[in-house]
């Protein structure tokens, strides 16, 4: 299903697992059974029985950018907002690495329960959707920190991370602006669904400690208007308005996307894009934003990939922004790699 378009269907019921690609497309699938407990708790401190993670070589890893192509990437950008073009634009880089499977896809479980282990995340989840005739499928584990969207009954959440520093390093003037630019831009976004005068900022620029690094957070909280509260209008609209996540785009955020079809060379698929469920009969869903995510996908024999990025501002340092993208994924990707298996 196409989440975008039909918003009734969600509206009429059920639990629905979501994975939106960056480029737009926002699939749900209905789930016939669910089972909830808190298996999660205990899947960090018990390695599945049988399931041990056979990821790629750590030096069998590409890059979409190269360091030099990222460095010009970053300075064509900052002549753009010289220009008056935009403010800030997320400029990312996809690294992917063979990976032969079968489908649907390398043991997913075996991977989650790694990152689990070795970073631990909010928002981590992982979702294996069989391909088949009928519909697209998915393969997706993600330590995801960060919200993109919170529902519960009649009050929507939004929490961007902008800004980023190793652990004891303070946070540059830029990365402040950053955050609070953002955060203007998720407030006009949620608006578009929100009662009048309800949007509000409980959190602004929060330090939050993470396993390799520390962020900037912010929390924009607003009450639905009443022709959204859970009416088949809800999920169009609201998608509509905030898709995809500003923390990942940019702003404005019509200009930053069309900077990054110019500046990066391969799509970002569901890293990026909005991960997570929805509970039409309870009134609730939880969506995370797809960074530090792994998707694996069948192409060329298998592949597995993950992206990683950093926020492109005036005062930007285009060797700091490299520097950025390679903290976000150094811990991951030595989490899914494996020495022992062929560069």
């Amino acid at each position: 299903m196409d989440l975008s378009r039909d918003g009734e269907r969600v509206a009429a019921g059920g639990f629905w697992v979501v994975v939106a690609t960056f480029e737009g497309a926002l699939r749900a699938w209905r789930m016939a059974e669910v089972a909830r407990d808190d298996a999660g708790a205990g899947f960090a401190r018990e390695e599945p029985p049988g399931r041990e993670w056979r990821g790629p070589h750590p030096g069998a890893w590409t890059t979409s950018l190269d360091r030099d192509a990222y460095l010009a990437g970053v300075e064509a950008i900052r002549e753009d907002i010289r220009e008056g073009e935009v403010y800030q634009v997320n400029l990312c880089r996809m690294l992917e690495a063979p990976l032969p499977s079968s489908e649907p896809g390398p043991d997913a479980v075996a991977l989650a329960h790694r990152l689990a282990t070795g970073n631990p995340a909010r928002f981590a989840s992982r979702i294996v959707i069989p391909r088949s005739e009928a519909w697209p499928g998915a393969w997706v584990v993600s330590a995801s920190p960060e919200l993109y969207l919170r529902v519960d009954g009649d009050r929507i959440a939004s929490s961007p991370i902008k800004g980023t520093a190793a652990p004891g390093e303070a946070m540059l003037p830029k990365d402040e602006a950053e955050n609070v630019m953002i955060t203007d831009l998720i407030r006009n976004d949620v608006s578009h669904v929100a009662a009048p005068g309800s949007v509000a900022v409980p959190e602004l620029m929060g330090l939050h400690e993470l396993p390799g690094l520390v962020h900037l957070q912010s929390t924009v909280e607003a009450r639905l208007a009443p022709a959204f509260d859970w009416t088949p209008a809800l999920w169009p609209a609201l998608l509509d308005g905030t898709f995809p996540p500003g923390s990942v785009s940019g702003a404005p955020k019509s200009s930053a996307l069309r900077i990054i079809a110019r500046e990066e060379p391969s799509p970002r698929g569901a890293y990026c894009g909005g991960i997570g469920w929805i509970d039409a009969d309870a009134r609730r869903a939880e969506l995370a934003v797809g960074i530090r995510t792994f998707t694996w996908v069948p192409d060329q024999g298998g592949r597995l990939r993950f992206g990683t990025g950093a926020g492109i501002t005036w005062g930007s340092d285009p060797y700091g922004e490299w520097e950025e993208t390679e903290l976000k994924a150094r811990r991951l990707i030595g989490l899914a790699s494996d020495a022992t298996m062929t560069p």
